[in-house]
């Protein structure tokens, strides 16, 4: 067999002293591709990206950042909503996994950041299972970015000593938290795929204890030309919820009183001519 040149070579070819053509393994990278905005990307993500051979990537990756990996490189779009999934969760990992062992460089580009919400670690454990090398980027999380897009501190001295990430989503049925310490005073509880379940969300921290007019800030699609920001109290947060199309946060905590939103919002006026017509 003729030696291949190095313009020749296909991807995970490697020519013996023989000139024999034998597959390398390949690698998968999860990568964090951050909330959106492709100025958040890391500098270690883009460099991975930019030696894809083939990228599967969620749906809530944008455009922009699709826009930065190789012409060359193959897209496989796995987007998973709820109740809508292109592929199940099995059948990514092993698809991570067969693309890696054609000799190929995977980069499993992930919304936010792979190990938060993101399953990663699932798919860490198929490439570990099978033998894969594997290597994980991190990724800027949206509750980051939507904190500091609002200038709403997560933790701040005096009125959040502590910040939870919790996920407002089950496999099945309602969200089983620890609602007493959820709903503990002088903390931030930041809630990921919460809009469906925002009323109950709401029931179950003021039944638990916490202060029905606690700040609450809703946060959707942070970090993008479009993000939009709804400050409410936890008892408006089923109705400042109500309507959202993009991804969004339910951020819950006397901090969010500093968010930074329009002068004028028809959820947080409704609220205080509620708040005034109850005291009277």
């Amino acid at each position: 067999m003729a030696r291949l040149s190095a313009r020749n070579r296909k991807p995970g070819l490697v020519v013996l002293g023989g000139g024999e053509a034998v597959r390398a393994p390949g690698v998968v990278h999860l990568v964090g591709a951050g909330p959106g905005d492709p100025d958040l990307l890391t500098i270690k993500a883009l460099k991975v990206l930019q030696t894809a051979d083939v990228i599967v990537h969620d749906g809530l990756v944008s455009a922009e950042i699709l826009d930065l990996a190789p012409s060359r490189a193959r897209r496989i779009d796995v987007a998973k909503r709820k109740s809508r999934h292109t592929l199940p969760q099995d059948d990514i990992s092993q698809l991570l996994v067969a693309l890696a062992l054609e000799g190929l460089t995977v980069v499993r580009l992930k919304g936010g950041d792979p190990f938060l919400f993101g399953r990663g670690g699932e798919e860490l454990a198929a490439c570990r299972e099978a033998g894969v090398e594997c290597h994980v980027v991190p990724g800027v999380t949206a509750a980051l970015a939507a904190s500091a897009g609002a200038g709403a501190p997560l933790t701040h001295r005096g009125s959040a000593q502590a910040v939870t990430f919790v996920t407002g989503h089950a496999a099945h049925g309602d969200p089983d938290l620890d609602w007493v310490a959820l709903a503990r005073p002088n903390q931030t509880v930041v809630v990921y795929m919460g809009v469906s379940t925002a009323g109950l969300i709401a029931q179950r921290l003021i039944a638990a204890g916490r202060a029905a007019s606690t700040p609450a800030l809703v946060v959707e699609n942070a970090s993008r030309a479009d993000e939009r920001r709804i400050l409410t109290t936890l008892a408006g947060l089923a109705v400042a919820a109500e309507g959202l199309k993009g991804p969004a946060l339910l951020m819950v905590g006397e901090a969010m009183a500093m968010a930074d939103v329009a002068p004028v919002d028809a959820v947080v006026s409704q609220f205080q001519s509620f708040e005034r017509s109850s005291r009277s």
